[in-house]
């Protein structure tokens, strides 16, 4: 197979809701490309794409440098046009749109280009429109060639004519925006445009990539990948116009400096992507990120340090491959078979020292405690579960001592239950799924004093320890402690020495030493401090974290034989506890800011849905065609939220959210919440 140059490759990532017609799609780029002989049908199960699940725009957005978005022609924009596009903004990826469908008898072109314009505005160009939609559709006008296309009804290769007389008018209005929009994007074009009011083809060609590298403009073409009708066009536009791999910004690595795509420079290698196949094993997918990889080269794997020898090369498409010798920077292959390499690590050349870490993969939306039916399975479901996160970086698990539960993360109801499909089917492994535990909080809403004394007598040495300590609720910047008054007693602090704990689980614990006169020995104070924390892993409300509490121990007493170190620690987790009942304990529960993303005749069913699960709506705005619902939400009320809203919106809703804060929970919740865990208590 050829040895393609930088200068020659050109990576264009396919997206596009669910039934834009992807895959058949790319059946038909394939045929007209000669790498297949026939083109294969989904419903024959023997298409060269989707021969494995993967949920994967972000990484090949992230891997490529163009986008085609595909739409459908009955529905136009939809929640994953909108979601795919918004992909293309934060990586600043060009972006042209594809309608789909054009024979389906509800597709509606006009209606669809107008839903473009009214999502991204005035850079939607047109390039094509269809002479007709529906079961008739067989032809379509080019303004860029100012040509008419038109095809038997096998498809495949045009007859091209001149524009009729009929839709001159259309096309040469469409023709000079076309003309326009491109020569926005140069100075020189736009300078001849002012001149001549026109532009060659090659010079429309220049400002479209220009317009399309920078996003000022996004050109619409028409397809019927089903019939092969348009997509030979789209090919030859495809490799005249969108820009070359040197022709885009180039990357970053973690360092932060530029890795150009020169096939001279020193060979690094990102691996993006893993699948795992029968009688072969991990199939690992990379990007020469620059110089080149000739099979049997060694390498040094940044992320993990050891030493890989690549054994071959192949070039994809799909499930097939091709063997290669070589591949220089910009291109897309894989290989088998490496030892100790991981999706998103960076094999190095002599001379390289990168890393990359540039996929940022979209916070999780639906997550479900894990679980083998036969807990005897349990070790091998992690390790199978840890396999397949090779293969979708998006499945994310999660081990949680706090939960004492194993959760799994992922993009909403489906994405999970593939993976147990594919555990149960695949893997033979019968697994449950189950509600996630809330991962609470408590802390207390004023300050109490106690006082503990730990003594033990049974023989030979024994133990003592008394502590005396005042907690109260923490903030930042609280001035240091002064006098206390509890009843009619007064207590005044003598401040010793200060630490402040930042607590993995969030939140601090400040211990305070204000001991005086000697009664307890600095030696001590550890001790008492390992008490209260392990306290504080341990609420008394829930058996939840406690967070943002100060101690100040300030009295105690010692015996000069029997107090050790476990005395003190006894001491201080007692007197703690005893302090933390009295001084207002309350629940904390995580809160999630929530942006929803909603077709405005759906606004009223979503806000109301929302409030029901104890939102705090935070504002709306217009988006991309879409409405912007910005909300907090509890955690606990989010739990099948992305099945609800696709119930609630058939399936043109979406969602984000992310960790906000914790807050209070109201008094009638946290009485539920404690009598639930009095009652589980009691069961145990």
């Amino acid at each position: 197979m050829k040895v393609y140059q930088t200068n020659e490759i050109k990576n264009i990532a396919l997206l596009g809701n669910d039934g834009s017609g992807k895959t058949t799609l790319t059946e038909a780029l394939l045929f007209e490309s000669g790498i297949i002989k026939r083109r294969g049908r989904i419903t024959a199960k023997n298409t060269v794409s989707d021969y494995d699940f993967v949920g994967a725009a972000m990484t090949a957005l992230n891997v490529t440098d163009t986008a085609i978005l595909l739409l459908n022609g009955q529905y136009g924009p939809e929640v994953g046009t909108q979601n795919h596009f918004r992909y293309t903004e934060k990586l600043g990826k060009p972006v042209i749109f594809l309608v789909n469908q054009l024979d389906h008898e509800k597709c509606d072109y006009d209606m669809v280009l107008e839903q473009l314009r009214s999502a991204y505005g005035s850079k939607v160009v047109p390039v094509q429109y269809p002479l007709a939609t529906g079961p008739n559709f067989n032809s379509l006008i080019d303004v860029l060639l100012m040509k008419k296309y038109s095809w038997g009804p096998e498809g495949g290769a045009p007859t091209i004519e001149d524009v009729p007389a009929e839709e001159l008018e259309k096309a040469t209005e469409l023709h000079k925006a076309l003309v326009e929009a491109a020569a926005e994007h140069d100075e020189s074009l736009m300078e001849k445009f002012f001149e001549q009011d026109s532009l060659t083809e090659d010079e429309m060609r220049e400002g479209i990539r220009k317009g399309l590298a920078s996003r000022g403009m996004f050109p619409v073409f028409c397809v019927c990948a089903g019939k092969d009708m348009g997509v030979r066009r789209l090919m030859e536009f495809l490799g005249n116009v969108v820009p070359f791999v040197n022709e885009m910004p180039p990357v970053h690595n973690t360092r932060g400096e530029v890795v150009e795509p020169n096939p001279n420079g020193p060979t690094s290698l990102y691996f993006f992507k893993t699948a795992v196949e029968p009688h072969i094993g991990d199939v690992q997918y990379f990007k020469v990120m620059s110089g080149k990889v000739h099979e049997g080269e060694d390498f040094t794997n940044a992320d993990r340090g050891s030493k890989e020898r690549i054994a071959q090369i192949y070039a994809c498409a799909g499930a097939n491959r091709i063997k290669v010798e070589e591949m220089v920077a910009g291109d897309i292959g894989c290989t088998v078979k490496l030892k100790d390499v991981h999706t998103g690590n960076t094999l190095n050349g002599k001379g390289s020292e990168n890393r990359f870490n540039f996929i940022k993969y979209p916070n999780s939306k639906y997550s479900r405690a894990i679980k083998p039916v036969n807990e005897a399975d349990t070790e091998k479901m992690m390790a199978i579960l840890n396999r397949m996160r090779e293969e979708d970086p998006t499945w994310v698990i999660e081990q949680s001592k706090e939960l004492r539960q194993t959760i799994v993360h992922g993009q909403g109801e489906f994405h999970l239950r593939t993976l147990k499909w594919r555990l149960e089917n695949n893997e033979k492994l019968q697994i449950k799924y189950e509600e996630p535990r809330i991962p609470y909080r408590e802390t207390i809403t004023k300050a109490a004093r106690a006082d503990y004394r730990h003594k033990k007598q049974s023989g030979g040495a024994g133990q003592f320890g008394e502590v005396h300590l005042i907690i109260e609720p923490y903030y930042e910047g609280m001035p240091l402690p002064d006098t206390y008054k509890f009843g009619a007693q007064e207590f005044k602090m003598n401040v010793k020495g200060t630490e402040e704990i930042p607590l993995e689980w969030g939140g601090k614990l400040v211990f305070i030493n204000s001991i005086v006169g000697g009664s307890i020995d600095a030696r001590f104070m550890p001790a008492i401090l390992k008490g209260i924390m392990a306290r504080m892993e341990q609420g008394p409300l829930t058996g939840s974290y406690a967070r943002d509490v100060r101690v100040i121990v300030y009295d105690g007493k010692m015996h000069p034989v029997d107090s050790n170190e476990i005395s003190f620690m006894l001491a201080g987790r007692n007197a703690f506890s005893e302090a933390f009942k009295n001084a207002g304990p309350k629940i904390l529960e995580p809160i999630y800011d929530v942006e929803v993303f909603v077709p405005s005749d759906r606004m009223g069913d979503v806000m109301g849905d929302l409030q029901g699960r104890r939102a705090m709506i935070m504002g709306m705005s217009s988006e991309a065609g879409y409405e912007k619902l910005s909300a907090k939400v509890p955690l606990k009320e989010m739990a099948s939220y992305s099945t609800a809203l696709s119930s609630l919106t058939g399936g043109r809703a979406s969602f984000i959210m992310k960790f906000a804060s914790y807050e209070l929970v109201p008094s009638d919740v946290q009485d539920k919440l404690v009598k639930e865990f009095e009652a589980k208590q009691a069961e145990e």
